[in-house]
């Protein structure tokens, strides 16, 4: 069952009460690591192994996506300032516990290719915050796998 979380803006990624935050470099320039990200959002499932169905809704200021396990996520775009940063925070989740998700993908230039630091911000209840960081090292090989995916398929494009 799907309930509303608190909306919250873009400062939250810095001031929320857990945060986990991950980077790591690719190959890929930063134009097309942001095309990824914010304009091929059903692409998503090709390279987030944990993602089973993303779309955009009204003309891309919204997104709806589904996890394995049967997570639900409707999201509202806070920027999408290419090809730098991307924040989305999460209005509605299926997900026990949470009252405020947002999430960053912040890209900067790295030689030829980017580097990509993904911020994950949350408040929830406390056991909902303690899952979260008992869960960092999942969540980090999520994306490291997920970051590297994406490299694969942008560079064989």
């Amino acid at each position: 069952m799907a309930h509303q979380l608190r909306p919250v803006g873009v400062e939250f990624v810095e001031s929320a009460p857990v945060r986990l935050v991950f980077a790591r470099q690719v190959s890929a320039p930063p134009e097309a690591v942001f095309a990824a990200l914010a304009e091929d959002v059903p692409g998503w499932t090709e390279w987030f192994a944990a993602v089973t169905a993303a779309r955009s809704l009204d003309d891309g200021a919204r997104r709806e996506v589904r996890l394995k396990g049967g997570t639900r996520f409707l999201e509202t775009i806070l920027a999408a300032k290419g090809p730098e940063v991307y924040t989305y925070r999460v209005d509605s989740t299926s997900a026990p516990g949470a009252r405020a998700l947002a999430e960053e993908w912040r890209l900067t230039p790295a030689g030829t290719g980017t580097r990509v630091r993904w911020t994950f911000a949350a408040d929830g209840t406390p056991p909902f915050r303690l899952a979260l960081r008992l869960g960092r090292p999942g969540l980090g090989r999520a994306f490291r796998d997920a970051v590297t995916s994406l490299d694969r398929r942008l560079t064989a494009a």
